[in-house]
Order: C-alpha cells, then sequence, then structure tokens
C-alpha cells in the first residue's frame, strides 16, 4: 500500500491533519485502533473556554472541523469572560460526547480521499534522513511520503488506580510501545508526562435540589462561520464544591495516592491539577469548585469537572459522597491519572515536521500540550504543510501576531514545554486584534486559497468586513450636534443601537456588523498601538538566521544562550528571543554577528 500522507491517531489532531490532506487533494491512510475511537472525547465533554474558544474559530476560519462538529453536537453553549473586555471572550459548549465522535467519524468516512485501517504503528522506516514507510502490528509496510504523528496519550501509557497501574492509552484501551521505541532509536528525545481525569457518575443518583443550576446563554453563538444559528434545546450543568470534609478524606489518604508515593514521575498540568494536588498546594482553601457536566443527553452520566483523581476506589467513593447533593452517588467510572511519551517540541520546525527525519511531523498531546483544541490545530496545520510540501507549494506559517494558532505553535518550539502546555489568553502578545470574533477576518483568506473555505463562504464572510468598513466611514464622516457620530459611539455608555436611536436613523445591519462597528471604533486606540508594535515585530521576525550559524564563534555570548540557540536553532531574531534562557543582550550580540556577516 502507498499512501501520500500517513496519519498514525484518530484523536482531534489526527482528526483535522487527515481531513486537510484529503481536501488539498492528496491521498490519506488514518491509522487507529478502532474507527469507533475516532475523535473520542476522553476527557472533558467540551469544546471551547478561555483561550480555547479562540482556537476552535481560527480552526473554522482555516477551514477545519471542529467548529462545525460541536455546532450540531452541542448541548450548552456559553461565552465566557462577557463581564470583560471583548479580547477575552471565548465561546465554550458542552457537547454529547457521542454524537461528536460519531460526527466527526461521519466527515472522515465522507472524503473519498481518506483510508481507514484499524491498526498499530509499531515503527518508522527511514532511508536517507527521511520517513518512507511504517510498519504495522500486522507486519505490513505501508509506504508514504509524509507521516504525521498524533498518538496522543498513547506512547508508553501507564494508566494509575490507587497504588495499582495499567498498561494503556486510554481506558480500556492498549498503549503503542513499540513506536516509542522506534523513535527513540531515531534519535528523538522523549520526556514523560501526566494527565488525569475525574469519575463518571449516575445522573439519577444525584441529588440536583442541592446544588446550583448553571444555564447556558439564551441567544447562543456558533463557533463555525459557517453556521448560521444554533437552535438546540439546550441542557443545564450543576454546581457543588469539595468541602472540607472531601479535603480530610483527601489528605488523610495522600500515602495511598500514585501521586504523592512516588509511583508517577511524568510532570503534570499546573492549570489542570488533580483535586488532591489542590488540597496540597492551597491548604488554606477550605472549598474547592465541582461542576456535575452532563456527557450527552441520553447519556445519563455527570463528568464531574475538578474532581479529576487518581486516588484509589474506596477513596473515590467516599470524596464523592461527602459533596452535596452527591451523598448517595453510584460512579459508572473511576477517575484515573495517566502517564505517556512526549516528544520535547523542541525538535520541531514551525511546520509542525521534525528537523532530524524529512517528512515527519507531530502533532498534538504527544508534543506536551493539551487540550482537544490545542491538538485539533496542531494536526490542521501540519496536515496543511505536509500537503503543499508534497505538492511543492509554499508552507504556511501562522505569525503570533495574526492567530493564537501562531502562539500556540510558536511557544511550544521555542519554550519546550515540560508540563502540558495549555492556551491562555494572556500567552498573547495582540489578543485585542486576535478575538474570537474575527477569526475570520483575520484567516479566512488562508482556507481560501489552500481550498478548505469554499468561494461562497468567503464572500459572504466578505460583505460582514465590508459592510463594516462602509459603516464605520459613515460614523467617522457624519456628525450630530458637531461632533462626529463615532466620537460619541467611543463614550463607555454609548451601544450602537442607542446612537441610532439619538440621531433617528434605522439600521438593519446584522448582529455580525454591529459588533464589528462597536469593537473598532471604542477600542482605536488600543487597535493603533497593537499594529504599531505588530510592525516592529514583523521587522524582528523578517531577520532570518541562517540554519548554519555558528552561535559559538559569536564573542561574548553566554555559554547557556549559546546552548540553547544550538537546540532549538530559531529561523529569526524574533523566535531566538522568545526563547527561555537568552536575554535581550544575548540578542544584541546575536544581531551584531549577523550584520557583520551579511557585510
Amino acid at each position: 500500500m502507498q499512501y501520500d500522507v500517513v496519519v498514525v491517531g484518530g484523536g482531534h489532531a489526527g482528526c483535522e491533519a487527515a481531513l486537510s490532506v484529503a481536501r488539498m487533494n492528496l491521498s490519506v491512510a488514518m491509522i487507529t485502533s478502532s474507527v469507533k475511537s475516532i475523535a473520542r472525547m476522553s476527557c472533558n465533554p467540551a469544546i471551547g473556554g478561555t483561550a480555547k474558544g479562540h482556537l476552535v474559530r481560527e480552526i473554522d476560519a482555516l477551514g477545519g472541523e471542529m467548529g462545525l462538529a460541536i455546532d450540531s453536537t452541542g448541548i450548552q453553549f456559553k461565552m465566557l469572560n462577557k463581564a470583560k473586555g471583548p479580547a477575552v471572550w471565548s465561546p465554550r459548549a458542552q457537547a454529547d460526547k457521542e454524537k461528536y465522535s460519531l460526527r466527526m467519524q461521519e466527515a472522515i468516512k465522507a472524503e473519498s480521499n481518506i483510508e481507514i485501517i484499524e491498526d498499530w504503528v509499531e515503527r518508522v522506516i527511514v532511508k536517507n534522513k527521511a520517513v518512507v514507510a511504517v510498519e504495522l502490528s500486522s507486519k505490513e509496510t505501508i509506504q508514504l511520503k509524509k507521516c504525521i504523528v498524533s498518538t496522543g496519550t498513547f506512547l508508553n501509557g501507564l494508566m494509575h488506580i490507587g497504588l495499582q497501574s495499567y498498561s494503556g492509552g486510554r481506558w480500556n484501551e492498549k498503549g503503542s510501545i513499540g513506536l516509542s521505541k522506534s523513535l527513540k532509536s531515531e534519535g528523538f528525545i522523549l520526556g514523560r508526562l501526566k494527565t488525569g481525569t475525574p469519575p463518571r457518575i449516575y445522573v439519577d443518583s444525584v441529588d440536583l435540589s442541592k446544588t446550583k443550576e448553571m444555564k447556558g446563554d439564551d441567544n447562543p453563538e456558533p463557533f463555525s462561520f459557517r453556521t448560521k444559528k444554533i437552535e438546540c434545546k439546550q441542557i443545564s450543568c450543576y454546581g457543588t464544591n469539595a468541602n472540607r470534609k472531601t479535603i480530610k478524606i483527601i489528605n488523610s489518604n495522600l500515602d495511598r495516592s500514585p501521586l504523592y508515593s512516588g509511583k508517577i514521575i511524568g510532570i503534570g498540568p499546573r492549570y489542570c491539577p488533580s483535586i488532591e494536588v489542590k488540597t496540597v498546594q492551597f491548604p488554606k482553601m477550605q472549598s474547592h469548585s465541582v461542576i456535575l457536566e452532563p456527557e450527552g443527553r441520553a447519556s445519563g452520566e455527570f463528568y464531574v469537572n475538578g474532581a479529576a483523581t487518581s486516588l484509589p476506589k474506596d477513596v473515590q467513593e467516599d470524596m464523592l459522597h461527602s459533596m452535596s447533593g452527591m451523598e448517595n452517588c453510584r460512579i459508572k467510572r473511576y477517575g484515573y491519572a495517566i502517564e505517556y511519551d512526549y516528544l520535547l517540541p523542541n525538535q520541531l520546525q514551525e511546520t509542525m515536521e521534525s528537523k532530524r527525519i524529512r517528512g515527519l511531523y507531530f502533532a498534538g498531546q504527544v508534543n506536551g500540550t493539551s487540550g482537544y483544541e490545542e491538538a485539533a490545530a496542531q494536526g490542521l496545520m501540519a496536515g496543511i504543510n505536509a500537503a503543499l510540501s508534497i505538492k511543492g507549494n509554499e508552507k504556511t506559517i501562522l505569525k503570533r501576531s495574526e492567530a493564537y494558532i501562531g502562539v500556540l505553535i510558536d511557544d511550544i518550539i521555542t519554550k519546550n514545554a515540560e508540563e502540558p502546555y495549555r492556551m491562555f489568553t494572556s500567552r498573547a502578545e495582540y489578543r485585542l486584534l486576535l478575538r474570537q470574533d474575527n477569526a475570520d477576518r483575520r484567516l479566512m483568506g488562508y482556507g481560501k486559497d489552500l481550498g478548505l473555505i469554499d468561494i461562497e463562504t468567503f464572500e459572504r464572510r466578505n460583505k460582514i468586513w465590508n459592510d463594516a468598513d462602509k459603516e464605520i466611514d459613515y460614523l467617522n464622516v457624519h456628525k450630530h450636534k458637531g461632533k462626529t457620530l463615532a466620537k460619541i459611539l467611543k463614550r463607555p455608555d454609548v451601544k450602537y443601537k442607542d446612537l441610532c436611536v439619538v440621531i433617528e436613523r434605522k439600521s438593519c445591519l446584522s448582529r455580525d456588523v454591529v459588533r464589528e462597528v462597536e469593537l473598532t471604533i471604542k477600542y482605536e486606540g488600543y487597535i493603533k498601538r497593537q499594529l504599531a508594535e505588530i510592525d516592529k515585530f514583523v521587522r524582528m521576525e523578517e531577520k532570518k538566521i541562517p540554519k548554519d550559524f555558528m552561535y559559538d564563534k559569536v564573542t561574548g555570548l553566554k555559554t547557556e544562550a549559546i546552548e540553547r540557540l544550538k537546540k532549538i536553532k530559531p529561523s529569526s531574531l524574533g523566535q531566538a528571543s522568545r526563547i527561555d534562557g537568552v536575554t535581550p543582550s544575548d540578542m544584541t550580540l546575536v544581531m551584531v554577528a549577523l550584520k557583520a556577516m551579511n557585510k
């Protein structure tokens, strides 16, 4: 068998990778343990959230599938952080996890260029420092031009419940040991990380009258720019708390926790810790928020968000029974921790292709990131660039100044995640320009040029941008009582609809156009300032550093800076400046040396 691209893994990264390659008219083999496991929501049944929602909208603007999938299978939609500025507004949705997985499977199966192979990849075959094939557990060999590894938590996965451990990459699914050994034999440096998941409990065993109901938005906004409206009936979530009794139960059983008994060596996520880590690291807190999230419309089970744990089963039961409303709850599946191998991502280029082996790409949790959204974004970019490389076309690299996806990829390849990387709005320097609502304006041109966004969709969105620009021009020219309408609209207490009432002007602009008008005018000063900063940033990014640049020859450059620069081999001065351990004075020396070399 021979394919243009082989995608190893059918998770969220693998799905976006396979779909992008197939839609760019190349042949794809997706190798996964089971068709039923494609796009499985192995942890929380939700898409989006703070900054993660931005990623989903960017994926959609580029022609990815995740936004469409959640719009059609979501059961509760909310726009987070509405009380704050528009830069941090983030869409989030609870998903019907089984329907989400099925929806993505349908998308994969609908692509004639994709063939699904149920098997395991045991080995990558390399010749002349380029990947040429993969060997399956069946001993069959598949020839290829490019390979995208998106194995999630499966590389040498080890699951923990209490002091018992099981080999596996996910609940009831075995891990991938052969591929991990194969990558090491090719010289790749692998690390060890840890993540965890909470128990699932039966809905009918919870007394919801003792919890706080948490409803979705009345007029929910879609994730996808291609979805006209969300019309589903929304389902509530329910809030409770881990209280003093819960904390006492956890603390008295830490000697039975694999996290505190030395069994787990992998580093866990700092920003989404297990409940036992919370009680240890924040001893003064007497309460921790726990949210019961439905796993589907008819699943009959709650995901106990905020209670990720690897404590023994009996302790998990006592812990949950101590919380309000859950005194008699029944556990459907116990929480567990999982350790897995990951690729230190400073071994990757901006295209997600490895520096060591040509044609071998990595995407998703295997790169040390956490979250479905971060994985999907990497998968999409790996697929796009693998396809472009096969076609002999210019690669697509998103800058930090134009997308959260650009921030994500630049961060992981320069900062080299030593703990699971999670996207936050605070990681983006230009977040006022990288809002979730304008992802289409920023990125849909790329999607159209790549053939992943159809012309009709692009022109429909383009009309919205043009209508907004025309209205902004109108407001900047026309006056009311000696002041331009734009200046009046800049007042914090004035909204566009209020302005129309004052000037007795009837407006028939859509919600999207009105929002673009309001935000552009109200934040004009801040936007201009960020655009000026971006100009400086672009100049730094355009100053390329040759791959064979001799850092050892730079007089005065510190040993630590030399080691890090030689290890990561940044492609530009901008990227070099963001490497941990490289100071502004180091950058001055590198710039002087580059100028001398160019002369």
